[in-house]
């Protein structure tokens, strides 16, 4: 792998504009998922949470992306006590520039959305690993171990 993570500038819950810069001298996870307080994001979400004392002892900082507004963030923040920031891709441009905003079919319908996804980026900016397709148990656990090797 060792792609440059693609440049971009969102908005994050904790009032910043992050930038592919802020990913620079440290290891970054960021998670994409589909939507704010759903049942596979908010387990996935919990995870990262539960799991976040152990990635940052390892040298990671954890952001989350989805397509939902800040104020939607803002309050799945609120209600899971989630620990580390959340991007708003509204306009879904660093999702398709990860390739993760696909067609998606439920019920014989058929949509564009956020494929479940994480990246684990290099403290160079470059993407050392990816996950595609995440299924959400025991997905956390593979992050930290990669975090953890990557060290």
């Amino acid at each position: 792998m060792s792609t440059t993570f693609p440049a971009f500038s969102l908005p994050g819950t904790d009032g910043r504009t992050w930038t592919a810069k802020d990913f620079k001298g440290r290891l970054t996870v960021l998670y994409c998922y589909p939507k704010d307080n759903t049942p596979g994001c908010t387990t996935e979400s919990c995870d990262f949470r539960d799991a976040q004392a152990e990635l940052t002892a390892a040298g990671a900082q954890v952001l989350g992306l989805s397509p939902d507004s800040l104020k939607s963030h803002q309050g799945f923040i609120a209600k899971q006590s989630l620990n580390f920031p959340l991007l708003a891709d509204e306009e879904h441009a660093l999702s398709e520039a990860l390739g993760v905003w696909v067609e998606k079919s439920m019920y014989g319908r058929t949509y564009m959305g956020i494929e479940r996804s994480t990246f684990l980026i290099g403290p160079t900016g470059k993407i050392l690993q990816e996950w595609r397709k995440v299924k959400v148990p025991g997905h956390v656990a593979e992050v930290l171990a990669a975090v953890k090797a990557a060290k």
